[in-house]
């Protein structure tokens, strides 16, 4: 199996420490970058597709965050989807609970599920195995 790399959007910062070690633990990828907003992911992106450095393959993102919310960074996206080479896949993370941020989310063709904080090896193993 082929490690894949994941990014982790959030900015909540124990959790941050938390779902890292759960991916490392899993040991089913080969690099793991975490981003406090959407902002600093979409710049990341930007510079990736700009610079030929490897993209992401699957995204856990977090929906509430200031400076640019995960619909904020799913538009952004779109936008740069026409430079994009590979599919990256992905999930929402969220606390929220909320039935319009889950219908919300089946919008977006790149977002495969919503899961609920926190995640567990038996989600990364799944969403591992999506791809």
């Amino acid at each position: 199996m082929i490690k894949k790399v994941i990014w982790v959007v959030d900015d909540d910062a124990i959790y941050q420490i938390i779902v890292n070690k759960i991916i490392q633990r899993s040991e089913m990828f080969s690099a793991i970058s975490t981003f406090k907003n959407g902002k600093d992911a979409i710049d990341a992106l930007q510079n990736s597709l700009e610079k030929n450095k490897s993209l992401p393959n699957i995204i856990l993102l977090d929906i509430n965050m200031p400076i640019m919310d995960g619909w904020e960074f799913m538009e952004e996206m779109q936008l740069l989807k026409s430079q994009i080479s590979k599919q990256i896949i992905i999930y929402i993370v969220s606390s929220s609970i909320a039935i319009e941020d889950k219908n919300k989310s089946k919008t977006y063709p790149d977002i495969l599920g919503y899961l609920s904080k926190p995640i567990t090896t038996k989600d990364l193993i799944m969403i591992a195995a999506d791809d």
